[in-house]
Formats: structure tokens, sequence, C-alpha cells
């Protein structure tokens, strides 16, 4: 059955049981795949196990924009793929607010790990899901989209910041779960005229911390963030534009 090869494969590239994984993710890269994305939830989940929180990036960059201002926490969609908008609305799901950068999440950290998104007023701040990954000794999955759309180097990039990084002041709108809604400020990012380059991860990581295989037909990168966020960090702050190029 697929199932069981599709956890075996996760659990063979070195996903811990028990564990935290924030995973990004690529459905058409996995081949046929009975279910979709329920599937791809149901080998995660169970690749983890109940005592492990399982977290994806519910990103609506695209959709909250200075035109529409407004994050709602129950109705604002994810731009960033089937997989995570599916668990976005998937009963027992649990999502950040974040007018931009929000994450979803199941498990028994999921609470713990999102409660406090919403102190922040940059993408990826001090209370953001993906530095508390960090600091819990995480895992970031990349399941078939390769190394590049690593949302945590913003997190990273945050602590150093490099000239491209920053953007302009914004005001939106957030609507929390029971309908009420507040006004924030956030500093938002720029990146103007740079090409994200986060895939040179691979080139300063050491062998342990990443390991990449195959999972059902998809070509998957297992990453240990603490050591992501170690390693980067270093690498910034001695070249602050390496992990870009100029376009």
């Amino acid at each position: 059955m697929l199932l069981p090869r599709f956890v075996s494969d996760l659990r063979r590239l070195g996903l811990r049981p028990g564990g935290i994984v924030l995973v990004h993710s690529s459905l058409s890269s996995l081949g046929q795949l009975p279910g979709g994305p329920e599937t791809v939830i149901r080998a995660l989940l169970e690749a983890i196990g109940p005592e492990g929180t399982l977290l994806l990036p519910a990103l609506s960059y695209n959709l909250v924009t200075p035109d529409q201002p407004v994050f709602d926490l129950r109705k604002t969609g994810s731009n960033i793929g089937a997989i995570p908008e599916y668990f976005r609305r998937r009963a027992g799901t649990l999502r950040s607010i974040h007018p931009t950068h929000s994450v979803c999440a199941s498990g028994p950290l999921a609470a713990a790990l999102l409660g406090d998104h919403a102190r922040d007023t940059t993408p990826l701040g001090p209370h953001s899901p993906f530095r508390k990954l960090r600091d819990l000794d995480g895992q970031i999955l990349m399941l078939g989209c390769g190394l590049g759309p690593n949302t945590s180097f913003h997190g990273i990039e945050e602590l150093a910041p490099p000239p491209y990084l920053f953007g302009p002041e914004q005001v939106f709108t957030l609507v929390d779960e029971k309908g009420h809604s507040r006004q924030q400020t956030y500093t938002t990012h720029g990146f103007d005229g740079m090409k994200q380059r986060y895939e040179r991860a691979a080139q300063i990581l050491p062998p342990e911390s990443l390991q990449t295989g195959k999972v059902l037909q998809a070509t998957a990168h297992l990453i240990e963030a603490r050591a992501l966020w170690t390693h980067a960090l270093a690498v910034l702050k001695a070249e602050p534009l390496f992990f870009v190029d100029r376009v």
C-alpha cells in the first residue's frame, strides 16, 4: 500500500517520531497520489506519531497586500500550494495570526508554537513559529520543492539584516478566530533587485544536518533547524549577500 511506503520513506530520510517538523512541499513532485493532500498529511502525521507536531507555512503575501490589507484567520487562504491550503482547512488545524507569514500546525505543541506570533511586527520575529522550531530542535522538510523556498531564512536574515531585507511599514487589519479585528503596523521585507538563493544552504551545512533522499517520486531534503540557523547566520554576518543574487 502507498501510505506505509510513504511513511517508511519519511522515516528513512530521518524524520523523528515525537519530533517537530516544518514542511515545505510540492504535491505534483510525489507522482500519482490517491487521496491527494490528505494522504500527504496522514503520512506526515503517522511518521512523527501522536507525540509529534506538524507545521506547514500558510503564507498569504500575495493575498494580503497594501491594496487588500485584511488578514482573517478563518478565511484568508494560503498562496503557496495545494498541501498547505488543504492543511489550513483540515479539521483540528490551528493557525497563527500574521498577515503575510502565518503558520498552521497540528499536534501537542501546536498552540505553544503558534500562540505568540501575533506579537511580532516583522514577518519572522522572535515570537514566530519558525524561530521556536529552532529553539526546540525541530526539523525542516523540503518535500519535492528543492532547497530554495525555505522561509526560515527570512528569520535568520532578521537577526543580521542585510541591506536588501526590510521594506516599508504597512498597516494591516487582523481578524482573529472570534471575528474580533484590530490594526497593527508591520515592517515588511523588500528584496528589491535581489533573487533569493537559499539552495546555497547545501554549501554551508555539515553533512549530518542535511539529509537527501527519495520520498515516493519526490526528492526530499531534511534539515536540522538549529544547525541551519547557526551556520547560515555565521555566513550572513561574514557575507551579507551570500544568499542572494542581484537581478
